[in-house]
């Protein structure tokens, strides 16, 4: 084990060389030194500590500690993690098709991919995986469960499912195939006049996926368009250009980007005639829309091309490349800071001066500059997108986080399956009262709690209470108040019962239909898209925003 460590030390000698030979600042004493520095501590490790180590790990661990202090964008990907980077920017792996989800002991289908081959054998969610080919999945982590069901496109597995409401195992063979994840997972009209498209992500030629369903939606009819955002992390920076293409002119800036090397930076333009150059368009954002994703919508206001709403976007304005290193490894390292038309750049967070805990802070409003759109609009910089329509973050109650925790929705789901066949069509879906009446009656055995906010927080004061000796005075009053306090389950199921069957209903809806089906059938409960076809069906109002700021929130 410890003669692995020797190979280790001329690379890093061999980096030093060539820090000293390309560096142009006059630093390279200091890299040299410092690099030198962890060599030799790296040999007396080697050497003297008293058990074995696995050198891979431990420079692993120097190397991602490194990193961590400078931004969480900036990561070594090594060569065992090159297939999850590749999915990541491309969405294509080789393997069954489905989510998996951990369960106790195990693990279980969670959600098979329409039309790939776990759900073409027949696996549903809910499905427990017992072995895969000789591999017994009890005690096993999601990552190693993942790895087994992965693989080249072809190759088959045997795969043993234990079915919830079947006493007998059910044994599948499946045959793996290149997967793509479709980063536009649905698009229709919502009514005569309007499109919709979601789009989850910016992988490898997503900007086509848009235009072929921008085209497709415009064929039916449609003269406005939303673009839903929400929750999209973002992706290829080319991608969120070529989209935001399709809307705007032929040689207007879209973005650009800059950073220390001077001949990296770079300003893309619309380089194509656009798809739909004059119909309206609404992007719908919350605080889960970043880096792309931010690109486009900030992209479209600053234009003063489409009407922004929602909660402001998360506040990634970092631009990463990869560079490749030794053993096929790469290195994802933050290059740029990218620029939106009005000139501001949307990064919330200033990774570049620290506090004294090493932590890092908000841009501060003292900080925050105002600029103006192209119709003169006032906009500001200092921290993602703030929509033209700003709308409140829907939160969820304490007991539907819980249900969804224990995942008793999803078991109720699956029960559901097990005794009918079909429902209506996804976009009218919603479950009756006799299904929800099921549902609490389904629940009365099962094992579920929560924590009200006062309730922790009654709880913080009695035990500083207790610490200041103060407690036994006010115990009584401390205890009445508690039982007034104390949440009644079977009430709050009553009390927040619209949010609860919603979450049933997608979750039903998705094992009939996929995600197509989760998507359609929640969008009957969005107030986002209420406002965003209310704007759409009100030109002047449209029209409006775009000149003059509202001030009023939805």
């Amino acid at each position: 084990m410890k003669k692995k460590l020797y190979w280790i030390i001329p690379i890093f000698l061999l980096i030093a060389v060539g820090i000293t030979t390309t560096s142009y600042k006059d630093n390279s004493f200091e890299i040299v030194k410092n690099i030198d520095i962890y060599t030799s501590l790296f040999r007396e490790l080697n050497t003297y500590y008293v058990d074995e180590i696995d050198p891979g790990e431990v420079v692993k661990t120097s190397i991602d500690e490194m990193l961590k202090s400078l931004d969480p964008y900036t990561n070594y990907i090594p060569e065992s993690d090159i297939e999850d980077y590749r999915f990541m920017t491309t969405g294509n792996y080789g393997g069954i098709g489905a989510l998996i989800r951990k369960n106790d002991d195990r693990v279980m289908v969670a959600d098979p991919y329409e039309g790939f081959p776990a759900q073409k054998a027949g696996l549903r969610a809910g499905d427990v995986l017992i072995k895969i080919d000789d591999f017994d999945t009890k005690g096993k982590s999601l990552p190693d469960v993942s790895e087994k069901l992965k693989g080249q496109p072809g190759t088959k597995i045997n795969v043993v499912i234990k079915r919830p409401g079947q006493e007998e195992k059910i044994e599948k063979e499946i045959t793996r195939k290149k997967i793509h994840v479709p980063a536009v997972p649905w698009y229709g009209m919502r009514d005569d006049k309007i499109g919709y498209i979601r789009l989850s992500n910016f992988t490898h030629k997503v900007s086509e996926d848009v235009k072929d369903a921008v085209l497709d939606l415009k064929s039916q009819g449609a003269e406005s368009y939303i673009l839903d955002l929400r929750g999209n992390p973002g992706g290829l920076l080319m991608e969120a250009v070529e989209i935001v293409n399709l809307f705007v002119p032929k040689g207007e800036l879209i973005v650009s980007t800059k950073g220390k090397v001077e001949k990296w930076n770079k300003e893309y333009y619309a380089q194509k005639e656009p798809v739909v150059p004059q119909m309206p368009v609404v992007a719908m954002v919350n605080s889960g829309s970043a880096s792309a994703s931010e690109i486009v919508s900030g992209a479209l206001q600053d234009l003063d091309r489409g009407v922004v709403v929602g909660t402001r976007t998360f506040g990634k304005g970092l631009v990463q490349t990869t560079r490749p290193l030794s053993y096929n490894a790469r290195l994802k390292i933050t290059t740029a800071k990218y620029y939106i038309p009005s000139g501001r750049c949307i990064q919330a967070l200033d990774y570049s001066n620290r506090k004294e805990d090493g932590s890092v802070g908000k841009v501060p409003d003292s900080l925050i500059t105002s600029y103006s759109t192209k119709n003169g609009r006032t906009v500001y910089d200092g921290g993602g997108i703030m929509p033209d329509i700003e709308l409140e973050q829907p939160n969820l109650s304490k007991i539907t986080v819980s249900l969804v925790r224990k995942q008793l929705i999803f078991d109720f789901a699956t029960a559901f399956v097990n005794k009918n066949d079909s429902i209506d069509d996804p976009a009218t879906y919603k479950i009756s009262d006799e299904t929800f009446e099921d549902f609490q009656v389904f629940l009365k055995d099962k094992t579920y709690d929560y924590k009200l906010r006062s309730e922790q927080e009654l709880e913080n004061l009695k035990q500083t209470l207790k610490r200041e000796k103060y407690l036994k005075i006010v115990e009584n009053e401390i205890e009445a108040l508690s039982k007034k306090l104390e949440h009644d389950k079977e009430q709050d199921l009553i009390t927040f019962q619209d949010e609860i069957r919603e979450m049933i209903s997608e979750e039903i809806s998705s094992r009939y239909y996929y995600q197509k089906g989760r998507i359609q059938t929640a969008l009957q409960y969005d107030m986002y898209l209420d406002t965003a076809m209310n704007i759409l069906k009100h030109k002047e109002r449209y029209d409006t925003i775009l000149t003059v700021k509202e001030v009023e929130n939805e």
